[in-house]
């Protein structure tokens, strides 16, 4: 390791400064391009060790436990909250262009729409067990340290109430050494925990869990592994004005104010069609606004979340009909002879996106098409295999459900020009 004076040039795709020198790149995150910093250098990483110069873009972070100011405070839950919102919006929205010009797609897109702080109602946190406790908050970037947090500028104000109460409750789950996840939904009816961990449980540890969750009153929920532990009242969310009660864990959209927007984009755009193919449905986000005015077939591969959005519709009132199929899209996507009978069609596939699906959607009929997702990169992938299909793009939105990350979501909408 060598210490070296470094002049920020530009922002990588995760985040980090970049610097070019003889010896090739060199990465060092929290630092912004016109940062010139002293930095240690390991191979092509460094650590910021003392900023000479700021850049006009930098400002002071809302959130006392990010940055590499004080090691034991590094969290590396986001990435850039020491930038400028210009800047960052900017940065964000051109992750989206340059994702679709390099695969040669060069079509507007939208300003980033951005996203307030303190609306992410889904959050992931780690946990470990630490003495007779837990400690519990956000890994140290690229480590597998875990740095306690006191609050969180991104989570919910209901999620930031409730840290000491999922302190206890990740100090009752931890019963092995290992690290696990706790996932929050913080839903109408309390919140919703879902602890992901390496380990099992007793039946002792079953009922010394229950009776912890019976103290905290906020807590609607708590399940292992996919297991209910205790259900005190069913987590309830509401997609468009039908309530849904979501399985264990299961795909939630992070902000509910981007989800509505995204469900307003897509309705919008399939509001001529009669019929209706919603794809990767989940628990039913756009189906169940979509059938306020379509038919609509809901095709998932997870079960739960299928019968979820199954139930919603057996209790919802003056839906269009709804009809739900278990299916592998990746293994077995729709047939382009399956898709003639649809007139609108959305897919929100996960992060690896859906090229096979997309073949069978460019060679399909169908007339409008709204695509989401999470990777800028594998939906540039996926739009290129529509286009050359014959689909237009009318649409690019980016959306910042994703605060101060790397991430972002993204709505595109298409249309087969008339022959």
């Amino acid at each position: 390791m060598s210490a070296r004076e470094l002049e920020i040039t530009r922002l990588g795709g995760q985040g980090d400064g970049i610097t070019d020198t003889p010896d090739g790149q060199i990465f060092v995150p929290f630092t912004l391009p016109g940062d010139r910093v002293n930095a240690a250098v390991e191979k092509n990483r460094g650590t910021m060790m003392a900023l000479l110069q700021p850049s006009q873009d930098r400002v002071t972070p809302p959130c006392p436990h990010f940055g590499p100011d004080r090691d034991d405070a590094r969290c590396g839950g986001c990435a850039l909250q020491h930038m400028a919102e210009p800047a960052y919006e900017s940065w964000k929205r051109e992750l989206v262009v340059a994702a679709l010009a390099a695969r040669g797609i060069e079509t507007p897109v939208d300003p980033l729409v951005t996203c307030a702080r303190h609306t992410r109602r889904r959050v992931t946190f780690a946990a470990r067990r630490s003495g007779t406790g837990a400690i519990l908050g956000f890994n140290k970037a690229l480590s597998h340290q875990i740095v306690a947090v006191e609050s969180c500028v991104i989570a919910s104000e209901r999620i930031n109430s409730a840290l000491p109460a999922l302190n206890r409750m990740a100090a009752a789950v931890a019963v092995g050494r290992e690290a696990f996840r706790l996932t929050v939904l913080d839903s109408l009816s309390g919140l919703d925990l879902a602890a992901d961990a390496p380990f099992k449980l007793t039946e002792s540890d079953r009922l010394r869990i229950i009776a912890s969750v019976r103290k905290e009153p906020g807590i609607a929920r708590l399940s292992f592994n996919g297991e209910i532990l205790i259900e005190k009242q069913p987590p309830q969310l509401m997609f468009g004005d039908v309530a849904v009660n979501p399985p264990p864990g299961g795909f939630v959209q992070a902000s509910e104010a981007a989800e509505a927007l995204m469900g307003d984009l897509i309705a919008g755009h399939l509001k001529k069609a009669k019929r209706v193919a919603d794809l990767f449905s989940g628990a039913g986000t756009f189906s169940l606004r979509l059938a306020r005015q379509s038919h609509v077939h809901a095709v998932e591969g997870d079960e739960p979340s299928l019968a979820a959005l199954d139930r919603a519709t057996r209790h919802a009132q003056g839906l269009k009909p709804v009809s739900v199929e278990k299916r592998d899209l990746f293994r077995r996507p729709l047939m382009t002879s399956e898709l003639k009978t649809y007139q609108g069609l959305v897919f929100d596939p996960p992060r690896a996106g859906a090229d096979v699906q997309a073949q069978e959607i460019a060679r399909s009929t169908v007339p409008r098409i709204a695509a989401v997702s999470c990777n800028p990169v594998t939906l540039a992938r996926d739009l290129e295999i529509l286009i050359k299909g014959g689909y237009r793009i009318t649409s690019i939105t980016p959306i910042d459900q994703f605060l101060w990350s790397s991430h972002v979501e993204v709505v595109a909408l298409l249309e087969r020009p008339r022959r």
